[in-house]
């Protein structure tokens, strides 16, 4: 057992060790505030490796005491002169040596650096497991070397930094189970002023059932607790990016080929040199036949020159290859081996047609005791037009007698990303991650880089290759290129994991171990800043141990009193195992440009629902998996299985109670989420929920908290995909009390309850202030692009793309809380099904047929799933200057660009309106209300059947200022309605609003309603709730009409009836059945809903006739027809309304009418109500209006592209090349479109040019043909810094040699193959740069090319254009004034 050491050190005169008078400068390794003054006096450290406790202790060293007589001082005095010089000069020796050994050694000295500050000692503790440090007062420790401990406890102005050197050789491993920085102790590694460069390891190691647990820390943790400061800051690195340029499975366009024939002889494989696409696959027996032999022949003369192709041998293929054939595979591929072929040898060959022997590789391998010994190996590297550099291999062999060959193409080792920004700090050997573009986050791929010399700053190459389609460009309008987030950063803090799953750690939902590592920091800490910090392995499945934690810190900037306010910036975050960065009670944190990945649980999390003015800017997150920890945190196994926490038998509903996960959990709208992306959940992107208090240990921090009034903080450029619920979610919040048997569902578990209605202040007596969501980019979630429910809410410049349904607005109820408020979207672009086909795989469900060209694609849902632009529930809603296309159905699912939520029992207003709206011609359904079959089976709850919506301006049906509702609903319907079978919706004029029809005793009764003019016709409404105290009905009706009022039982004894959404005059006549003989009592008052009184109440008068009650409509009187058993009443309002608000402003008109029945028979009074007596001729109030007539002007969005660089400008430019047989079917002309403009062409050729500053088109010109005249205009009749776009018509001829040369310089990699191409289009650009986007497309003989499509940045710095630096970038003001 190693005997127990003591390190002592020489105390500074005042007894401290030497600090700076002035508090943290940045960079420095003092700490921001003053630590609180410590508990315990020490002047050393110790460590011990005793078994027993092993708990490090603390030694106070006495004084010596010297005692010399006056006698022996006389008689020492001269020798002790002497020793006097001596000392000086070793002292002054000894200062010497202090200074340069206790700095780092190697460098300059910098004082930004924490390890060149002077006083430190290196420091290196060595390896064993069992000792425990403490550095305390006194001890400034440079790590200099690798160093294995139990832990480490920093305190008491104990100060440790990891050693660095100037060259980034210095790499450090740090292991032990727990390291503690706390009362003034401090722990550095690098500083913002001196990036750590070498690589620096903290392994946090043991098991969850081992080892000291610590109340505040549990096990296995770096912790910060009261006046601790950590400062970590590694070398620069950009984070994370975009993609620049698609990515296509295995990096070719056409995919990767790997194929092993079973069939004898030469098996030949045509691969196309400028795509790498496998053209022809067939095998020759030239063993048994001559007349293959002669087919071969045949097949190699019939090849174009450049035509790529490999040859192997399976079995046998000498016995009849004629001569003639040969000689023609010597002369066309070159080939020096074929004419010696002989039996059973093995030949692999990769050449090109008519290039000779220096682009022929090949091999053979004789055969030998049924074996050739190996692989005759044949392989070729070529590049495609478009620069991606590929790989032809041919393989033959024997084996053991089993004759084998192969065949491949692939990418070459490595390929090249094309990447958004330029990236910083990528090298060999780190690790990053591709997300997923398409329905499945686990799409997303991982990559390591590898040297590329010649690869600009914009370019990475990596190994391996691409499972899945990585889209990389805006498509149909829409930006989704996927993220690029690297992992990898020199200062790393990593669990030590066992190899699977133990113990108590969940083993039933995980099989690998996920009790790792984590960082948690509490409140007064003195100064934390994290910075190009890597997180692997940490989190465990336990409460309160996450990779960063942040708990109960209150204010972090300088509100709480820290001069320079705490951040997490550029950390890496991934395969960890519960959450990414928790904000438990933290304010003024700023988090930014860190990745989140491959987590357990919600990754970036605002726990309690008092975290404020938090910053979220620029952080990734992606593959957010369930986990335990909460409810919301898990899947249907766990939610189901998981009772801990439950009152009695309960089993929890996962749909209702989890199911919430989320890459962003928000739980206070009080917060600014700025250029995030959420690229892949397993429930939802992001989340904004409202807690009804303080949950967790917040409970009782706070006497009340307001989430649902709270002003939205900023929420500005953020993206949202590849999740399967929702990309962003505005709804709900969580349970608040504990399970009991009133409530026995989970603590903390999904609740309905709240609703967001923002105010200011967070009081509802002031105005509202309308929540924000700008530049909101959602594509390829499977359920939702975005659910929204609550007060006033305004969507701008966002856009929707391959979602199940791209936006669904809901309120807050049939009287919505918030009063008067609705939610608007203005200047957004809807896209069904985009040109993002995605790739099967990854968990990607359902492939099928879709979109506008019917091809197989991936699908959210399932196959038969409606797809819905922007979904109407309940409203009011307003949608406005807003573009919809590409809505096309299949024969098994319908399609439309605005639809209805399904098996809707609520109600619907008819305020919800739409205006100034566009819909390209790939729209085939406008509209659609709903059929009966899947997904919307018997479509007949009451939302169903009450569906409508007011067309503001005719932009959706021609028809200005009309009314949209279901064909079937005869209550709002008159004569000159015009119906859209397609639809099955009628459009309709008039004046529409909505009564609200409330019932007691006896429940659950079934309501029928049927208007005078339409007795055939009734509505049957079975109410919101079947299972509540009373009953709700809520139908639309058309005002100025009579209707009555039937019961499938007993007429309730209490009937209230609002006017909803009258304006003053607007009234209706009802008749209520009643049994005959009934008393009636019926009153009039105003309810205030806010504090549940009513006041202004009148009762009704009866009158004798039906006409004196009509010609009294403003009077409070009732008309009673015992013979037909209908109670009449004029409904009509009294006072104003104002905007959106459901009722007046004095409150909601209502009556309420209470009767005394004798009878139990059913209430049900249709044929009286048939009878002509009641029944009257349809007719309309308000005249249908005449069609609309020319174009919508200003209708649809302003901008064409919506992409997450909005400072960035695009040209959207079109080509539309139609071969012969397009031309012969009578499709569309050729053209070329820029921004809108359409070129139109009839000559073979046509090229438009546009300046890539301005935008503005420069020259359009057309050639009959190919020829020297084209030629020539290419090379010189181009001005510098153009785009050049080219389109052909009709099967292209000419010299188009000359033309393919004429293009390199535009933006090919080569010379084009465009011999027997029918037709062409062409993306190029003249300068001195080669943009990502040029691209040439050619179609085969007999097929024309699809409409293509780009979004051309404009303006860029590489084209030469000036003020490119002038641009306002709003993201970062709208960041610096968050963090003011």
């Amino acid at each position: 057992m190693q005997e127990e050491r003591h390190l002592s050190r020489t105390p500074t005169p005042n007894g401290r060790p030497c600090r700076s008078p002035s508090g943290y400068v940045a960079g420095r390794v003092m700490p921001a505030r003053p630590p609180p003054s410590p508990g315990v006096t020490s002047h050393s450290v110790q460590w011990s490796s005793s078994k027993a406790e092993n708990q490090a202790t603390f030694i106070t060293r006495g004084n010596e005491q010297w005692r010399e007589t006056e006698a022996a001082r006389k008689r020492r005095r001269k020798v002790k002169n002497s020793l006097v010089c001596v000392s000086i000069c070793l002292g002054l020796f000894f200062i010497v040596l202090a200074v340069v050994f206790g700095t780092n050694p190697g460098s300059e000295r910098d004082e930004n650096c924490p390890d060149h500050q002077l006083g430190f000692t290196n420091w290196d503790p060595g390896h064993n497991e069992l000792k425990r440090v403490v550095i305390g007062k006194g001890d400034r420790f440079r790590l200099v070397s690798s160093a294995t401990l139990h832990s480490i406890i920093i305190q008491q102005g104990g100060v440790l930094v990891f050693a660095d050197s100037a060259d980034g050789s210095k790499n450090i491993s740090l292991k032990c189970s727990y390291i503690l920085v706390r009362d003034g102790g401090e722990l550095h590694i690098g500083a913002e002023k001196c990036r750590y460069k070498s690589r620096a390891t903290i392994t946090l190691r043991g098991r969850s059932n081992e080892g000291e647990w610590s109340p505040s820390f549990g096990r296995k943790f770096l912790g910060v607790d009261s006046g601790g400061t950590l400062e970590l800051h590694g070398a620069l690195k950009t984070s994370w990016t975009l993609l620049a340029k698609t990515l296509p499975p295995s990096g070719l366009e056409f995919g990767s080929y790997i194929e092993r024939p079973v069939t004898r002889g030469l098996n030949v494989r045509v691969v196309d040199q400028d795509t790498g696409q496998v053209l022809l696959a067939d095998r020759f027996d030239t063993h048994d036949f001559a007349n293959e032999s002669k087919r071969l022949q045949k097949l190699l003369q019939s090849q174009d020159v450049g035509r790529i192709i490999a040859i192997a041998v399976r079995d046998s293929a000498a016995k009849n290859l004629l001569q003639l054939t040969k000689d023609t595979i010597q002369e066309l591929l070159g080939s020096g081996l074929v004419q010696d072929l002989s039996y059973r040898q093995a030949w692999a060959l990769v050449g090109v047609i008519g290039a000779g022997n220096m682009s022929c590789d090949e091999s053979v391998r004789d055969y030998e005791n049924h074996d050739t010994g190996g692989k005759a190996k044949a392989r070729k590297e070529f590049v495609t037009v478009d620069g991606v550099r590929f790989a032809v291999s041919a393989s033959s062999q024997w084996k053991k007698g089993i004759p084998q060959a192969e065949f491949q193409v692939n990418v070459s080792e490595g390929f090249v990303l094309e990447l958004l920004d330029e990236v910083q700090g990528w090298e060999m050997g780190d690790r990053l991650v591709v997300a997923s573009t398409d329905y499945s986050m686990h799409q997303a791929e991982e990559f390591i880089v590898l040297r590329c010399p010649e690869c600009t700053s914009r370019q990475i190459m990596v190994t391996g290759k691409a499972q899945f389609l990585h889209v990389g460009e805006i498509m149909d309008g829409i930006d989704m290129r996927a993220e690029v987030g690297m992992l990898t950063r020199n200062i790393v803090i990593e669990g030590e994991m066992e190899d699977s799953c133990y113990g108590d750690n969940w083993c039933q939902f995980f099989k690998h171990d996920t009790f790792g590592g984590h960082l948690k920091i509490l409140k007064n800490f003195t100064s934390v800043h994290l910075s190009n910090v890597e997180l692997v392995h940490m989190g465990q499945q336990v409460m309160g141990s996450y990779p960063v934690h942040f708990h109960l810190c209150g204010d972090v900037d300088k509100l709480g009193g820290y001069s320079s306010p705490t951040y997490v910036d550029s950390i890496a975050i991934h395969h960890c195992f519960s959450r990414c960065v928790t904000i438990h009670a933290t304010n003024g944190l700023l988090v930014r440009d860190t990745v989140g990945y491959d987590t357990l649980g919600h990754c970036f999390f605002l726990e309690d629902g008092i975290e404020e003015r938090n910053v979220l800017f620029h952080n990734l997150g992606l593959v957010t998996k369930p986990g335990t920890l909460l409810p919301t945190d898990r899947n249907d196994a766990m939610c189901s299985s998981i009772l801990n926490n439950v009152y009695g038998n309960y089993i929890p509903v996962p749909a209702t109670d989890c199911k919430a996960v989320s890459t962003f959990w928000v739980a206070n709208p009080n917060n600014h989420l700025i250029n995030n992306a959420a690229a892949g959940s397993q429930d939802t992107g992001i989340w904004y929920l409202f807690h009804k208090g303080p949950t967790g240990e917040s409970h009782g921090l706070l006497i009340e908290t307001k989430a649902e009034l709270t002003p939205l903080g900023t929420f500005y450029n953020n993206r949202v995909h590849s999740n399967f619920k929702a990309g962003l979610f505005i709804d709900k919040g969580v349970k608040v009390s504990n399970a009991s048997a009133d409530d026995p569902r989970e603590y903390l578990c999904l609740d309905n309850s709240a609703r967001f209605r923002p105010h200011q202040d967070a009081d509802p007596q002031k105005p509202r202030i309308a929540a924000l969501i700008d530049r909101l980019i959602a594509f390829k979630n499977n359920d939702h692009g975005a659910w929204v429910r609550g007060g006033d809410i305004v969507f701008q410049n966002s856009g929707f793309s391959d979602n199940g349904i791209g936006l669904s607005f809901a309120s807050d109820g049939s009287f919505p809380k918030d009063e008067g408020s609705s939610q608007v979207i203005s200047e957004s672009l809807f896209v069904g099904e985009s040109g993002n086909y995605g790739s099967q795989g990854g968990q990607n469900k359902y492939w099928g047929v879709g979109g506008v060209e019917g091809k197989n694609r991936t699908l959210p849902r399932d196959k038969t799933f409606p797809i819905r632009g922007f979904q109407i529930y309940d409203g009011p809603i307003h949608v406005t200057k807003t573009t919809f296309q590409n809505y096309v159905a299949t024969p098994v699912r319908f399609t439309s660009a605005i639809g209805f939520f399904l098996k809707n029992p609520w109600q619907l207003t008819p305020k919800n309106s739409f205006s100034l709206l566009k819909f390209d011609t790939k729209v085939a359904l406008r509209v659609f209300f709903g059929k009966p079959g899947p997904w919307f089976e018997g479509y007949d709850f009451d939302g169903d059947k009450n569906e409508i919506f007011h067309d503001v301006d005719g932009s959706v049906t021609g028809y200005k200022d009309t009314y949209v509702s279901r064909m079937d609903n005869f209550l709002v319907q008159h004569p000159g309605c015009k119906n859209v079978t397609s639809w099955f919706g009628s459009v309709c004029s008039g004046k529409y609003a909505q009564v609200y029809i409330q019932t007691r005793r006896p429940q659950n009764l079934t309501m029928t309603i049927v208007r005078d003019e339409y007795p055939k016709y009734p509505m049957r409404l079975r109410g919101i709730n079947q299972r509540a105290d009373f009953q709700q009905y809520q139908p639309v009706v058309m005002l100025e009409k009579g209707y009555t009022i039937h019961w499938n039982g007993r007429a309730p004894e209490e009937t209230f009836l609002y006017l909803i959404n009258f304006n003053k005059g607007d009234w209706i006549r009802v008749g209520l059945c009643y049994p005959k003989g009934s008393d009636f009592q019926i009153m009039a008052d105003i309810y205030q809903r806010q504090n549940s009184t009513a006041h202004s109440v009148e009762d009704f008068q009866k009158v004798a006739s039906l006409e004196e009650l009509q010609n009294k409509p403003g009077q409070r009187k009732y008309y009673f027809d015992n013979g037909a058993g209908l109670l009449f009443l004029m409904l009509q309002a009294r006072h104003d309304r104002e905007g959106h608000s459901y009722c007046s402003t004095q409150g909601c008109e209502r009556v309420k009418v209470a009767a005394v029945m004798t009878t139990q028979g059913v209430s049900n009074c249709m044929p009286a109500a048939a009878d002509p007596t009641y029944s009257v001729t349809p007719k309309a109030t308000v005249a249908m209006p005449p069609p609309s007539s020319g174009k919508c002007e200003g209708c649809g969005a302003s901008r064409l592209a919506f992409t997450s660089d909005p400072y960035q400008t695009y040209l959207r430019v079109q080509i539309q090349s139609l071969g012969k047989t397009g031309t012969q079917q009578g499709q569309e002309t050729s053209f070329i479109s820029v921004n809108g403009t359409r070129f139109s062409f009839g000559d073979k050729f046509y090229m438009v040019t546009v300046d890539a500053c301005s935008g503005m088109v420069t020259q359009n010109v057309s050639f009959a043909k190919a020829d020297a005249v084209m030629a020539n205009y290419l090379e010189n009749g181009i001005s510098a810094r153009s785009i050049v776009l080219l389109g052909s018509k009709d099967t292209i001829g000419g010299d188009v040699d000359a033309i393919s040369k004429k293009l390199v310089p535009l933006g090919t990699a080569k010379p084009a193959q465009l011999h027997k191409r029918e037709s062409i289009a062409f993306f190029g650009y003249r300068g001195n740069s080669r943009p990502l986007w040029t691209r040439l497309y050619s179609s085969p003989a007999g097929q024309g090319l699809p409409l293509l499509e780009k979004y051309i940045p404009l303006q860029l710095e590489d084209y030469g254009c000036t003020m490119v630096n002038s641009v306002q970038r709003k993201e970062l003001e709208l960041l610096h004034k968050a963090l003011q």
